[in-house]
């Protein structure tokens, strides 16, 4: 069994352009690029959105969860050809949707969130991924999503 690819913070903000406090990825674990992607996040009682969301009983968003999926996904596309080619052009990977998102269990602070990506399809710069969330054994959160690459100058 080969040894896994990891990336520590310094090598996720590479490919991230997300920083504090939207930053969900704290490290990836392994990877294959075009395939698979396990990254993790540590929930902390520290987090801001705990502020509001509940004070007297912290719950990690639905919302930071999707996001935090999302961003497992634009590191993997992150990682394609297509994109590396363009690589120090001014480029970004773009959530373009989410199906069959659902939320089963709640993460709490004092949780570590394994967020594992698979890629299922790419066609013309649009990756699908079926994305999961999950804190030991219990999978929290799964998602279908859909990304896209553009040079900023295409955009608007």
């Amino acid at each position: 069994m080969s040894k896994p690819k990891t990336m520590n913070i310094d090598e996720v903000k590479r490919y991230l352009p997300q920083r504090y406090p939207f930053l969900m990825i704290d490290r990836v674990l392994d990877y294959t690029p075009d395939e698979r992607l396990l990254a993790m996040k540590n929930i902390t009682v520290n987090e801001p959105c705990f502020n509001g969301h509940f004070p007297d009983y912290p719950v990690f968003p639905g919302v930071m969860q999707l996001e935090a999926m999302a961003q497992a996904c634009a590191i993997l596309a992150g990682m394609s050809e297509v994109v590396q080619q363009d690589r120090g052009k001014d480029a970004v990977c773009l959530l373009a949707g989410t199906d069959n998102v659902r939320f089963k269990h709640l993460v709490r602070p004092g949780d570590q969130v394994l967020f594992e990506v698979v890629q299922t399809n790419y066609r013309n710069r649009v990756w699908k991924y079926a994305a999961q969330a999950r804190v030991d054994d219990r999978t929290v959160s799964v998602a279908d999503i859909t990304f896209t690459y553009r040079l900023t100058e295409t955009l608007g």
